[in-house]
């Protein structure tokens, strides 16, 4: 990856709706050569793909929670298990395995206490292995969802 990809990526990270004819000019080539570099872009994995990033308060989602997951048992089957089952979640908008203790950090959002309240009971402590779930509520969003350092020569 060379200073012309990461300018591609810093452009896309900014736009994901530019052109590929505005995206050349942006960095400095022809159109060609560009989507080239694009599709490679793309091919290698560099660029997972492209979406609309939705306001979650504009339809109706006011309520974030931070649910920290600590596991009963982590063998192995237990673990694809407990993955699958939260992948199957929608209102879990992220999800990551850690290190140490809590096993996994749950980005649950609803649109409101009592939603989050029924999800919980129904869906969260339902959830294959786990041994406990520790929410915090989210108060504002400080930093969010910011380009990737690495794509920008910046």
């Amino acid at each position: 990856m060379d200073v012309i990809d990461r300018k591609i990526l810093a452009e896309l990270q900014e736009d994901g709706r530019l052109t590929v004819t505005d995206l050349a000019s942006r960095v400095g080539l022809s159109v060609s050569p560009c989507h080239r570099r694009l599709r490679e872009l793309e091919r290698s994995g560099a660029i997972r793909g492209y979406r609309a990033v939705v306001d979650p308060e504009s339809v109706g989602l006011t309520f974030e929670a931070l649910v920290f997951v600590t596991m009963r048992q982590e063998d192995r089957d237990t673990l694809l298990r407990f993955e699958e089952a939260v992948a199957g979640i929608p209102q879990v908008v992220q999800a990551q395995r850690l290190f140490g203790d809590p096993d996994y950090l749950l980005r649950v959002l609803t649109a409101d206490l009592a939603a989050y309240q029924r999800l919980e009971d129904d869906h969260l402590s339902a959830l294959p292995g786990i041994q406990r779930l520790t929410s915090t509520l989210v108060m504002k969003q400080v930093v969010e969802s910011r380009p990737v350092p690495g794509g920008s020569p910046r």
